[in-house]
């Protein structure tokens, strides 16, 4: 991996241009309860500036604002009939627009963002306090899963070796951000993404685990035939061999991007000082791990001697 380039703020990467010279990126998801995608949609366009134009009666896209284009969102599928022809049932736009009705007071609405240029991720806040003053809610989970904070980042390098050092930096860590994201509450632990299996964790972190994409890709599908992981790599696999994966796994939700899909965070917009930026700050732990060898062999030598589980 070669480093492009170095980046003294603390809430950056230490590597913030990518290897085609461009600034890495990341987009931005956040789940929350209460109002209806229409009105969130709305008091964004009010707030941020820009236009709101539905595509769907759950479904809402705020164009120009400073950070780009937004989408408001029904979190389910089947609502947006038009949008997921892969579905194997699919309803009528009636009997989805009944449904996403039905289905509100349960299934979340989710903000999705254009790819953002890190430097510019703490201007979210500014969307956070938008989408709160309209009466959006949550602490972290709702009875079946987390609410969720997701980062869909720019990888600095789109090779193994990149995701394979990522990878293992993650596992290094990553039992520490799950105490720290569910510290305070056993049900935000509990809903929590599942973790990887102990046999492939002991696998990736054998100092000697370097694969090409293709062996890496394999193992992962193996173990992992799930987006439901706090780092998802499903969607940049698919990236690099969309044939393979959704053969592999033809029924999961998986959309193709080049990024790392980190799925740990849990959204909390009932709490007034909640920001998405310590969530950023303890992904950028797995950052500078990554881009220190001497310490992912390090780090995954002392888990094999204490025979990780």
């Amino acid at each position: 991996m070669n480093n492009i380039a170095i980046e003294a703020d603390p809430l950056s990467p230490v590597i913030l241009i990518a290897a085609n010279g461009s600034l890495r990126r990341v987009g931005v998801e956040i789940e929350f309860l209460g109002p209806h995608a229409w009105t969130a949609a709305h008091a964004l366009a009010n707030d941020l500036g820009g236009t709101c134009e539905a595509e769907d009666p759950h479904a809402f896209r705020v164009s120009g604002t400073p950070l780009g284009d937004l989408l408001i969102e029904t979190d389910l599928r089947h609502v947006h009939p038009d949008r997921h022809p892969e579905l194997g049932l699919r309803l009528g736009r009636r009997a989805a627009a009944w449904l996403g009705t039905a289905a509100s007071p349960f299934v979340p609405r989710e903000l999705i963002t254009a790819p953002i240029p890190i430097a510019r991720l703490s201007e979210m806040d500014a969307i956070v306090a938008s989408l709160r003053a309209a009466g959006a809610r949550g602490r972290g989970a709702v009875l079946w899963d987390s609410l969720g904070l997701h980062f869909n980042i720019d990888p600095p390098r789109l090779d193994a070796a990149t995701v394979t050092a990522f990878l293992k930096a993650f596992l290094l860590v990553g039992d520490r951000l799950r105490q720290e994201i569910a510290r305070t509450s056993l049900r935000r632990a509990f809903v929590l993404p599942p973790d990887y299996p102990q046999a492939y964790k002991r696998r990736v972190l054998d100092p000697d685990y370097w694969p090409d994409l293709t062996q890496l890709t394999t193992d992962y599908l193996a173990a992992n035939p799930t987006r439901k992981r706090a780092l998802d790599l499903l969607p940049l696999l698919t990236h690099f061999d969309e044939e393979r994966v959704r053969s592999a796994l033809p029924h999961e939700k998986i959309g193709s991007r080049p990024v790392f899909h980190y799925r740990l965070p849990q959204a909390q917009l009932s709490d007034p000082t909640w920001s998405i930026m310590p969530d950023w700050e303890r992904w950028l732990s797995v950052e500078r791990l990554a881009m220190n060898l001497g310490q992912l062999a390090a780090g995954g030598k002392a888990a094999l001697s204490q025979h990780l589980p």
